[in-house]
């Protein structure tokens, strides 16, 4: 990867006016670069950029705004091997769930291709004659989008591909943990011959570039993927500037496992997707709900699972869970699990840090919490499954619903009447019944509650950059 990342705005690679800022290997502690860090000046030109680009943009036929997505999509393949290596590098990941984000961004692009050619509007019946009633769609404006250090490929082309079909510009500020990975996404579109200014990619200090651009007359959308705090704040400056946004927040997912399920599918899905990128995923399983009968059973077998999940850098072939983010999270995850023992918790299994170097923390499971404790209501986040018991329905759906979150669920039964009761009762943007199918490209994906509104995936996607026009028409 390049030492320096440098800003991209109106076609052109930049350094920062204000600097630059370190980037950090969390495999191994050291620094491994920089990256440019925007100054108000930058923004400017980058607001400058997009509403002129905007005007353009927004007249490129749907035919042709989608061929330079699927160019963009063609380009991350070829470069599939070497991005995916430079985000385990700045991010942590093993090499092969790397791989998979670079492959789903590019199935992203070729997602939005075609709605792209699909905004389609109506023609409403009139009640006289000589009177035409049409409803087309328009695109919203420039945007602001702002995505994270978890998933920097994915979730930033979610934004840009709904952004650029609808024919929208787009502002990204890019994550600063992970810098290089979303910099090589944008270059597909650089390289894919995008306008100038289209397209913008800014890093620097997060409050100071979200409180600059969102008040902003030129920004008319918003996008925030991020934790709940924050994005209250930026929800809330949003609205007091008439912003349209969409805000994907933090989540603390419910897993229900009944006594009728396939319990060693189940204990093995749920370890797998609760390790995956270490923990760090806003739809990550993390309150598993057993029934009494199979609590033990699962337990053993989801514990098992835990232990033989290898832990190393993402470069390492036979590595299954890379490092923590950051030594932040590192501390976040012992505090939790102080929290948790001191109330009374079983440590089923790991519980401390994996490495003396490194921001590697263990596989762990704490089981019979109480309910004051800090990980039965904050999301961890890391690599901490809670396993804890229910007797009937009731109680499941209960605990399921008793917090704020509401972005994803899981639920295990072999009951096709018990599946529909959980798809009806659970308070959740999104549910999956007995594998775990979600974020694809051509479904939902968003929340409710706490847990933010909006969608970022499916057809639903591009409906937040686009804005309704009713024309009546009276011709003779």
């Amino acid at each position: 990867m390049s030492e320096d990342v440098l800003l991209y705005i109106n076609g052109e690679w930049k350094a920062g006016g204000a600097g630059k800022l370190p980037i950090i290997n969390p495999a191994t502690e050291e620094q491994i670069g920089t990256v440019a860090h925007a100054s108000h000046a930058d923004l400017d030109i980058a607001l400058e950029a997009a509403d002129r680009a905007f005007r353009q943009w927004r007249d490129v036929s749907a035919l042709d705004r989608s061929k330079v997505l699927r160019q963009a999509a063609k380009l991350m393949r070829e470069r599939q091997e070497d991005i995916a290596r430079i985000m385990t590098i700045e991010q942590g990941k093993p090499l092969a769930e790397s791989r998979i984000e670079c492959a789903a961004s590019a199935d992203l692009f070729d997602w939005f291709a075609e709605e792209a050619r699909r905004t389609y509007g109506r023609v409403i019946p009139a009640r006289a004659v000589g009177v035409s009633q049409t409803m087309t769609k328009e695109p919203v404006g420039p945007v602001a989008a702002f995505t994270p250090w978890n998933f920097p490929l994915s979730q930033t082309a979610r934004k840009i591909g709904a952004a650029l079909a609808a024919g929208c510009s787009i502002i990204v500020k890019g994550p600063e943990e992970t810098p290089a990975s979303v910099a090589e996404l944008v270059r597909s579109f650089a390289d894919a011959e995008l306008p100038a200014g289209v397209l913008n990619l800014v890093f620097g200090v997060p409050a100071d570039i979200s409180s600059y651009l969102i008040p902003h007359p030129i920004i008319r959308k918003i996008s925030f993927t991020g934790s709940t705090a924050i994005g209250k704040e930026l929800a809330s400056l949003a609205g007091r500037h008439m912003k349209r946004s969409t805000m994907e927040l933090g989540g603390h997912a419910p897993a229900i496992v009944f006594a009728d399920a396939d319990i060693n599918v189940a204990a093995n899905l749920l370890c797998g997707a609760k390790y995956r990128n270490a923990g760090q995923v806003c739809v990550s399983p993390t309150r598993m709900m057993v029934q009494e009968s199979v609590y033990e059973q699962f337990i053993d077998l989801f514990v098992e699972g835990a232990k033989k999940v290898k832990v190393g850098n993402g470069l390492d072939a036979d590595t299954a869970m890379g490092p923590l983010a950051h030594g932040r999270r590192v501390e976040a995850m012992e505090s939790f699990v102080a929290d948790a023992v001191a109330k009374g918790a079983n440590l089923r299994t790991g519980g401390s840090r994996a490495a003396n170097k490194g921001y590697f923390f263990q596989p762990t499971v704490v089981t019979d919490l109480s309910g004051d404790a800090r990980l039965m209501n904050e999301e961890p986040f890391g690599p901490i499954a809670l396993i804890s018991s229910f007797r009937t329905f009731d109680d499941a759906i209960a605990e399921a619903n008793r917090l704020p979150y509401g972005l994803s669920a899981y639920a295990y039964t072999k009951s096709a009447e018990t599946a529909a009761r959980v798809s009806s009762s659970i308070e959740s943007g999104m549910i999956s019944i007995n594998h775990h199918g979600l974020g694809l490209a051509e479904t939902p994906f968003g929340g409710v509650k706490d847990s933010g509104y909006g969608s970022e995936g499916g057809v639903e996607a591009i409906e937040a950059y686009l804005v309704t026009k009713f024309v009546s028409h009276r011709y003779a």
